[in-house]
Order: C-alpha cells, then sequence, then structure tokens
C-alpha cells in the first residue's frame, strides 16, 4: 500500500532565481504537492532521471542549460519524455510559447505568478497525465517508463538532432550545441558518430536541405527566402549545397514537384 507521501503527487521546479523558487516552492506545498526544486536545466534533467516527477515547471532563462535545452534532453529520454513540462517565462512571446510547445512543452505559465493561475494550470495537466497513464495501462500500449533503456548518449544525441532542427536558421556552431546541452565537443561528436551514422555537421547540412526540400514543395517562398530560413548565407550557397544532395538545383526541383501535381 503506498503511504501518505508517496501517494502525493511529486512536482519537479526548474528555476535558477532563488526567491521565484521559495516562493513556487511554499505556493505548491501549501496545495500538499510533493515539491523538489533545482537550480539549473542539466541539475533538472538529472533529478527528474533520478526519481521522475509527476510534473516538471521549468524556467527558460536560465545560464548554461536553459530551459528550452533541458526540455529536449527530457523529450529525448524514454524514462523522462512522458513528464508534463510546464515552462515559467517572465516574456510573453508568441514565437517564444510556440517554440517551447514544438519541442514537447504542455504549457506556460507567465511571471510574475498569479497563483489561481498556477494552481489551475497545475492541477490541470497532473489530471491529464493520469488520465493518459491510465489508457496506457488499459490499452497495454505502452510499457511503463521504468522498463525503458537509458543510453546517455543516444539521449545527447537525439536532443542535439532536436536542437539542430529547432535552429536551422541560426549560425550554429558544434561548441554552442554542446554547451546548450551541458557537455564536451568531444562526447557530443562520439555520440553523433555511434548514434546517428554521422557528424553532427553531416547531419546539419542534411538537415537544411532536408527542410529546404519541404519549403519548396509546400510554399512558394523565394530561394533566397528558404536559403536564409535554412541558414545559408546566401541563395547562391543554398543552391550548390542543394545540387550536391539532390543533382538539381532548387528551381528545378520545385518545377519537377510542380509538373508532377499537375500530371496527377
Amino acid at each position: 500500500m503506498p503511504t501518505i507521501e508517496q501517494a502525493r503527487p511529486g512536482i519537479l521546479i526548474v528555476d535558477d532565481e532563488r526567491e521565484e523558487l521559495r516562493f513556487l516552492t511554499d505556493l505548491l506545498r501549501r496545495q500538499l504537492y510533493h515539491v523538489r526544486v533545482a537550480s539549473d536545466g542539466m541539475e533538472g534533467y538529472q533529478a527528474a532521471l533520478a526519481a521522475p516527477p509527476d510534473l516538471i515547471l521549468l524556467d527558460v532563462c536560465m545560464p548554461g542549460v536553459d530551459g528550452f535545452a533541458a526540455c529536449r534532453l527530457l523529450k529525448a529520454d524514454p524514462a523522462t519524455r512522458n513528464i508534463p513540462v510546464i515552462f515559467l517565462s517572465a516574456l510573453d512571446e508568441p514565437d517564444e510559447r510556440v517554440a517551447g510547445l514544438a519541442m514537447g512543452g504542455v504549457d506556460f505559465v507567465a511571471k510574475p505568478y498569479h497563483p489561481a493561475e498556477v494552481f489551475a494550470r497545475v492541477r490541470i495537466h497532473l489530471e491529464l497525465a493520469g488520465l493518459r497513464r491510465a489508457a496506457a495501462t488499459r490499452s497495454a500500449l505502452t510499457p511503463p517508463a521504468t522498463t525503458s533503456q537509458h543510453d546517455p548518449e543516444e539521449v545527447l544525441a537525439q536532443a542535439a538532432m532536436r536542437l539542430i532542427d529547432d535552429n536551422l536558421a541560426t549560425a550554429l556552431t558544434l561548441a554552442g550545441i554542446a554547451r546548450a546541452l551541458g557537455t564536451y565537443e568531444k562526447r557530443l561528436s562520439a555520440a553523433f558518430r555511434h548514434h546517428v551514422g554521422s557528424t553532427v555537421f553531416g547531419y546539419l547540412g542534411e538537415a537544411r536541405i532536408r527542410r529546404g526540400r519541404q519549403l519548396l514543395a509546400d510554399t512558394d517562398l523565394s530561394v533566397q527566402q528558404i536559403a536564409e530560413q535554412t541558414g545559408f548565407r546566401s541563395a547562391a550557397n543554398f543552391a550548390t549545397a542543394f545540387r550536391e544532395q539532390t543533382d538539381s538545383t532548387p528551381t528545378a526541383y520545385r518545377q519537377a514537384l510542380r509538373r508532377q501535381g499537375v500530371s496527377t
């Protein structure tokens, strides 16, 4: 039989601001939640891995491994990917919210906190997570998280791929990717070669062309605009890289797709 302590929902709060940590901790403990805290993204990920909580409140802006990078690690790891993540942010920008939701967050709570809003969002997502677990148990389609094999190097590679895919338009460096995921370049490169079968920049180049092909097929953006959205300095650079991977220019590729659409 579970004890009262074990039956209480567990919440992990990850925030580098001590006053905000104290405020949220006191707020949620008064609602009889079991609360743990961490002060940066990597510490939060490790805490969730060691003892998975029922829900994570994750600050976006933190030095070192920020909230978005921590979320990528959490969602890349079979042991933690099903834990609902609510982002905490002082910024109320639509682009930030969209980015957080796209990488697996379930909600945002804006700072400064309104207690009733915090209670409502936490309660709702704990209830939804409980319903999902119950449905998975009934259908037996999803094995319990405890049966998943945790391979930290595979998690690192998966999280790096997610970070790259989410930031194709930016100037990425190996050091920057490694730093964002709380690791070092040599380890990241080795994990990538073993689990992805390519170098980090080999994957980055393929991902940029893959996104370029999708934009050529699904949008009317110009080649210059697509080059900008996929991280190339110019349309000419994009066209050269595109031809190397597809044996076609971007314009010819788009025209061939449209001819196929007309003929079918």
